[in-house]
């Protein structure tokens, strides 16, 4: 009988080394509007697939130079859809396996209630010190709001007020703190169970800015990676878009 359990002992921890090695963990550059989702979809995938997902989180333009250098990024989820396909056509990413994950959506936020209108006339009226952007040339997002304040025929008047975020995530924190009174950021930084929590916002209608397609790819580094391909086709299950959904995100 002894002879039996330790045989039954030995196969089940055979089973589970077999297991542990197929689990290997996947290195995901993030954009930085999407780092509340990304977060809350690697705890489903670890828990689905065994799989890990580590995140770095920041500029889209960064990481693009970051890459090219030789980071050792195994997927890129991008906050635009042109930096994938540029790394696509250079050789740096697999060819075929670019796909829109989401579709972000610009907001207007003041962390204090009632400071901005549902319209965004307060851009017209002025009556701030400071306006937050991400640095458009390296942050969609920011290229996003400088084409909507274009529209408006605002950019020249409201420019010198500008305290530009490295990234998103830095914008949204300027704005949080007060050191500007208001700033465009990404929906998904200030919604809360389908509504915008604290604080007031205006989404910028669609039509004011190019559209926000944020799509993913896979890096050369993630090529034949269980771990990299298993997390792309767990960003277009059903859980996962539930999630993005949730933050505001179209998909």
């Amino acid at each position: 009988m002894k002879l039996h359990i330790s045989a039954a002992v030995l196969a089940l921890a055979s089973i589970a080394q077999i297991g542990a090695a197929r689990a290997d963990e996947v290195q995901v550059a993030v954009a930085a509007n999407f780092t509340a989702p990304a977060k809350q979809i690697a705890v489903d995938f670890e828990k689905d697939t065994g799989h890990k997902a580590v995140f770095a989180f920041g500029a889209t333009g960064k990481f693009y130079a970051q890459i090219k250098n030789g980071a050792p990024f195994e997927v890129l989820l991008a906050a635009d859809d042109t930096t994938p396909a540029k790394l696509e056509t250079e050789g740096a990413a697999v060819p075929g396996s670019r796909f829109t994950y989401a579709t972000g959506k610009l907001v207007l936020w003041s962390a204090k209630p009632g400071f901005v209108d549902d319209q965004g006339k307060v851009l017209e009226k002025g009556d701030f010190k400071h306006l937050a952007i991400a640095n458009p040339k390296t942050a969609p997002y920011g290229a996003a709001a400088v084409e909507t304040l274009t529209a408006l025929k605002l950019l020249e008047a409201v420019e010198p007020k500008f305290v530009q975020g490295e990234n998103i995530a830095q914008t949204h924190q300027f704005v949080l703190s007060g050191n500007a009174q208001l700033g465009f950021v990404a929906l998904s930084q200030v919604i809360d169970n389908g509504q915008i929590g604290a604080g007031s916002a205006w989404v910028v209608p669609a039509e004011l800015h190019q559209p926000i397609h944020q799509d993913a790819v896979l890096l050369n580094a993630g090529k034949g990676k269980a771990a990299a391909e298993a997390w792309l086709d767990y960003l277009k299950g059903d859980k996962a878009r539930a999630v993005i959904k949730g933050f505001g995100y179209g998909i």
